[in-house]
């Protein structure tokens, strides 16, 4: 049966929640695979909304399986708090529902500080990080001195591995960043307690999924931030602390790279980022605020404003490339409804020369000027299509030049936040 990989194709926030959450009425697991708490996945179902920022989207499906992968890095308190939530709303009244794997890294309260100082005294060269603590959680777990939950959940190791680190921490918090230190009696006291809480879902995502793929289920990756905020791949050091492009998908969950079928990107239909870095098609005139307003492009996590620019095809490309994407699942393409023309950039112009790949080099792209090619809006209201012949020629004309500029087929386009606000070309989970 199909296995499908999803991951955004820009810089995060291009809508991969409601698209999971589509796609999970055909799959039997959701799985997590990379990132933290930094990441936000906004689901409408009828007129209610759900924020998740760990919890796979499919949680709101009865009957699916959830699983948190080793990639990820897990603040315990933001999680049992989406639990609490969950339930509170009727969701995940079975907690067989959900599999957290017992080798993801646990966020830290020295973390989180460390996170926020760091950017304080950055001042104004700070990278724009949530302050949660990601960087510096996947630090420990590259330098081999992190905290996993399987550590946590047996009270003596725990306590080990903290009396054996916090110190360190508490010399680079009080030395170097003029903070408060962290007090070892009041973190175990705390952190204890989230133990209890969370050792019923400890489980292994590699073994599970193990027997789900031999047993020949449907299994869907959910994917965090966007594939050019790629640690390796990105616009570094403007980047989130993990690989997002679709390889990661296997190294997060431990499944070997031979069970995925497919791997859809999803784009809006404009772009949008959050934080520091080069960002080519921003817009920072009233048009760029129109964008921001009519897309309601502020942080689910934060709350931030999100920067608003024209569609960048040769950024998007680059997600291609990256990710081997099979499919393109194009967003918020009602928001664009208002406008007479619409810009889609299709190269960039660096002192003289045209570039249709995307430069590697930040000090390159950070010079680049878009070069635009402009179409015709179609200023009418689509919200409510459900067809692709349905919509006005000039949004088909726009959707297909999105399209071929990206050399990747669509199979999927949303005109609203609802999951019934879709138009399904194709489903990857139906092709095989």
């Amino acid at each position: 049966m199909p296995n499908v990989v999803i991951v955004g194709a820009q810089w995060g926030d291009e809508g991969k929640g409601k698209v999971v959450d589509i796609y999970t009425e055909h799959a039997d697991e959701v799985i997590r695979f990379q990132g933290g708490n930094n990441a936000g996945h906004t689901l409408v179902v009828g007129d209610e909304k759900t924020i998740l920022h760990l919890i796979p989207s499919g949680i709101l499906h009865p009957g699916k399986r959830c699983i948190i992968g080793n990639g990820v890095v897990l603040d315990p308190r933001v999680f049992i708090k989406e639990i609490e939530n969950l339930k509170a709303k009727g969701y995940m009244q079975d907690d067989s529902q959900l599999v957290i794997d017992g080798n993801v890294h646990i966020i830290m309260p020295y973390h989180t500080n460390i996170d926020i100082a760091r950017e304080e005294k950055k001042g104004d060269k700070k990278i724009g990080t949530t302050g949660r603590g990601i960087g510096p959680a996947y630090e420990d777990k590259i330098g081999r001195r992190g905290i996993r939950l399987n550590d946590l959940i047996r009270p003596d190791v725990f306590a080990r591995k903290l009396q054996e680190v916090l110190p360190e921490k508490n010399f680079y918090l009080e030395k170097y960043l003029g903070k408060a230190p962290l007090s070892e009696e009041g973190i175990l006291e705390e952190y204890s307690g989230y133990a209890e809480t969370l050792k019923k879902y400890v489980g292994c995502s590699s073994t599970i999924l193990g027997k789900s793929i031999a047993e020949e289920r449907n299994l869907l990756f959910e994917g965090a931030q966007g594939a050019l905020l790629d640690v390796d791949h990105g616009t570094y050091p403007f980047v989130t602390s993990s690989s997002t492009v679709s390889g990661s998908a296997c190294i997060g969950s431990g499944v070997g790279p031979r069970c995925i079928d497919h791997v859809i990107g999803i784009s809006k239909a404009y772009v949008t980022r959050v934080g520091g870095g080069p960002f080519p098609t921003e817009l920072l005139d009233e048009m760029g605020d129109e964008l921001r307003n009519a897309g309601n492009e502020f942080g689910s996590t934060t709350g931030r404003p999100r920067r608003c620019g024209w569609f960048d095809a040769v950024a998007l490309r680059e997600a291609v490339r990256t990710s081997g994407l099979t499919g393109l699942a194009i967003t918020k393409l009602d928001v664009l409804n208002d406008l007479e023309s619409i810009k889609v950039c299709t190269a960039y112009s660096y002192k003289g020369e045209m570039l249709e790949q995307f430069p590697r080099d930040f000090e390159v792209l950070r010079e680049c000027q878009p070069v635009y090619e402009e179409l015709e809006g179609w200023q009418c209201d689509i919200s409510e299509v459900t067809k692709l012949e349905d919509l006005p020629q000039a949004a088909r004309n726009y959707l297909d030049k999105l399209v071929e500029l990206a050399g990747c087929p669509m199979v999927l386009v949303s005109v609203g936040p609802r999951r019934d606000q879709t138009i399904q070309v194709s489903n990857p989970f139906l092709q095989g």
